[in-house]
């Protein structure tokens, strides 16, 4: 217990449970991992990973796994959405690595050893998961190579097996970044850019462009003489069919009813406030009224000024305002508040910490004695070595200490350590056990104060959540379940209709309505031209929607890209005849200003035009028209969706500002970025298909 204890307390939320996706960022950027996913699997299956389909129960499996994990290292089964979603990316991750990563680094020649693994916990080259943890450290606050071992030894002993489950992730963690590492040098080692690339980037990035243009602008209007045959849309089509792939989508439309409270609602707690305000100023147990008539409890937390703002500024400005007795009601937004202040002290803002674990709770007579000990002047330290379950503790070297703990770095039950006498030993129950405690040093002490909130927030009453219903059922009832009835519904009941052009099986926000994905998985299971009956989100939310458009995985079809793709063959035709318009209208002239005044434009001049890397505000086709033109003769017309250019470089200059090792940075960016495709080039070799968001 004390080890894990060790596990909660001081390394806390330093853990994370996503190390495993840590180590890929020098790899891949997580927002390009969606872009590899293939969506076309079995509707019960989580996923596909080089053939081999994920069912639901594997990879369940192996999220509980994670969330053992995360119980282990935060020391709370609390989760949240976000949680939950970190501790399913790590299971996925996993299959990830043991079904693709991991048998293609393998198949690359890269090996790990048994006596690479021992360095890598205990040797010469110890893993920054193992040396930076502090379990793993020594009395000095140094990492221990024994105390690893010492933990390895221990395992045995705990009978819930969850010290196995963390030193078995521990040293999977560790040895799959080792084959990323190895895998990732192999690939960039590969990327070494030579002495020649390097002098000609060095080159190239010296030299400027004394350069004088004029720009045409592009006309907008369409011209009817262009024709764009649907045989040239095919080819297209044919040409660039990947570009045309994608995920599974939907177009919906919806109504959402959201149930507030009335104004008859907000009355009836302002009056019940009203009524238990007398009471809540002079009761002599605020704890209990708070318990009977507040939403907010008794904190024991001391506050100082300022840190009431994030309750509500008024209450703070009041607290901390040398005011008396009991804050005025203050009303923000639908919640009613009061504070009243319960104690006022000089206390500081951390303390540090010792400590001996006797056990179990039946030992206090042992922790008394102990502390008499103490008392007497008996060492500490050495008491923690003869008497403590907890070795581990030993902060800044010395055996016992904890360390310095503020109210937001607590242990939990620990919380009388903030106003105890510094080297004044006293006994303490946790649900660990007795506890010896001993405040060595403080912070400087600062006016706080107890304060007790009582607050209530108005909510819907049953008849405000009948109301909304029936209006909801109303609406549901009139759509008749189509998308016609939908729209006449919205027409003749006069509701504003939300439209969402994509909706993926991943969606679950609707404007500012999260965790709707209830609303989303009816929208995949209807056809196109359904209306739904109410669906009801966070029990406060009404929804009714309809399905105009279903797209399936794959490829668009030509009938839904056609269009775009003619607009894209036209606008080439028309740069293309743009061009042959201003070559008509330059004909013959010498000089750029001839051919400025012919195009009725004015030159544009820039004596530093740069040769080896352009901006991107400058437009790629005037810079490739730049970089191909010769010395001191007119060159073009070019032509982009912006319009018609016509050059003239007047000379080109060399200088000395871009260096080998700017050359060298640009080249290790560029070896950077292609190392972010690694993955998903992998993922897409192997067929991935990612479809958790159809079962989260």
């Amino acid at each position: 217990m004390a080890v894990l204890e060790k596990i909660r307390v001081k390394f806390g939320l330093a853990i994370s449970i996503i190390i495993a996706l840590a180590l890929l960022s020098f790899i891949v950027d997580p927002s390009t991992l969606e872009t590899a996913f293939a969506s076309m699997s079995s509707k019960y299956n989580v996923g596909r990973i080089g053939g081999k389909n994920i069912s639901y129960t594997e990879f369940q499996e192996d999220v509980e796994k994670y969330t053992a994990i995360n119980e282990i290292v935060t020391g709370s089964s609390v989760q949240n959405e976000e949680i939950q979603e970190q501790i399913r990316n790590s299971a996925w991750q996993e299959l990830l690595d043991d079904n693709m990563f991991l048998k293609n680094a393998r198949k690359a020649g890269i090996t790990l050893g048994d006596e690479e693994v021992v360095a890598l916990t205990t040797g010469e080259y110890v893993s920054p998961i193992i040396r930076q943890n502090p379990i793993f450290q020594g009395e000095d606050g140094q990492f221990s190579p024994e105390a690893v071992r010492e933990f390895a030894r221990t395992i045995g002993d705990d009978e819930t097996g969850r010290m196995k489950i963390f030193w078995d992730y521990v040293q999977r963690t560790i040895q799959v970044q080792q084959y990323y590492s190895k895998y990732g040098s192999l690939f960039n080692a590969s990327n070494y850019p030579n002495a020649l690339v390097v002098a000609n980037a060095v080159d190239a990035g010296n030299k400027t462009a004394d350069l004088e243009y004029v720009f045409e602008p592009a006309s907008f209007a369409l011209d009817s003489t262009i024709d764009v045959p649907v045989s040239e849309i095919k080819k297209y089509y044919k040409d660039h069919k990947e570009t045309f792939k994608r995920k599974a989508s939907r177009s919906a439309e919806y109504v959402v009813y959201e149930v507030v409270p009335s104004q008859e609602d907000i009355i009836a707690v302002s009056d019940d406030f009203d009524a238990a305000y007398a009471e809540f100023a002079k009761t002599d147990n605020v704890k209990a009224f708070l318990i009977k008539n507040s939403d907010r409890q008794l904190s024991e937390a001391w506050y100082k000024a300022g840190e009431l703002r994030t309750v509500s500024a008024q209450l703070d400005e009041f607290v901390f305002g040398k005011n008396a007795g009991v804050s005025p009601i203050i009303r923000e937004d639908n919640t009613f508040m009061a504070a009243r202040v319960i104690a006022t002290g000089l206390m500081p803002d951390s303390v540090y910490v010792r400590h001996i674990l006797v056990g179990d709770v039946t030992t206090k007579d042992r922790a008394d004695s102990l502390v008499d000990v103490i008392k007497r002047g008996g060492s500490f330290s050495a008491l923690v070595a003869l008497h403590s379950q907890d070795q581990s503790s030993a902060a800044d070297g010395e055996l016992g200490n904890v360390g310095w703990l503020t109210q937001n770095y607590m242990i939990p039950g620990f919380e009388s350590v903030m106003t105890a006498e510094v080297g004044k030993p006293f006994a303490l129950k946790t649900r660990y056990g007795m506890h010896v405690v001993m405040v060595t040093k403080k912070t400087k002490a600062v006016e706080k104060k107890q304060v007790a909130i009582f607050e209530k927030t108005v909510l819907a009453s049953k008849e405000t959540f009948n109301d909304f219903y029936n209006k909801a059922n109303t609406f549901a009832t009139l759509a008749g379940g189509t998308l016609e009835g939908y729209r006449k519904a919205v027409d003749s009941l006069g509701v504003y209709s939300h439209k969402m052009a994509t909706v993926l099986e991943s969606t679950s926000s609707y404007g500012s309505v999260d965790q709707a994905k209830e609303v989303t998985r009816w929208i995949f299971d209807a056809k196109k031209g359904k209306a739904s009956n109410i669906i009801t989100v966070n029990n406060n939310f009404f929804f009714i929607v309809a399905v105009d458009e279903v797209r399936k995985d794959g490829y668009a079809p030509i009938s839904e890209v056609g269009e775009a793709i003619r607009y894209r063959l036209y606008a080439g035709k028309h740069n293309e005849k743009e061009a042959a318009r201003v070559r008509e209208a330059i004909a013959g002239c010498s000089t750029i200003e001839a051919v400025a005044e012919a195009l009725g434009q004015t030159v544009t001049k820039n004596a530093d035009f740069a040769l080896g890397m352009t901006s991107a505000y400058v437009d790629p086709v005037l810079a490739g028209a730049v970089l191909g033109a010769k010395e001191g003769v007119i060159a073009g017309p070019v032509a982009s969706d912006a319009g018609v250019y016509v050059v003239k470089v007047n000379g080109v200059e060399t200088g000395s500002f871009y260096t080998e090792e700017d050359a060298k940075a640009y080249e290790l960016q560029k070896s950077q970025y292609t190392s972010q495709q690694i993955l998903p080039a992998m993922m897409e070799a192997a067929g991935v298909e990612d479809n958790r968001a159809r079962f989260y």
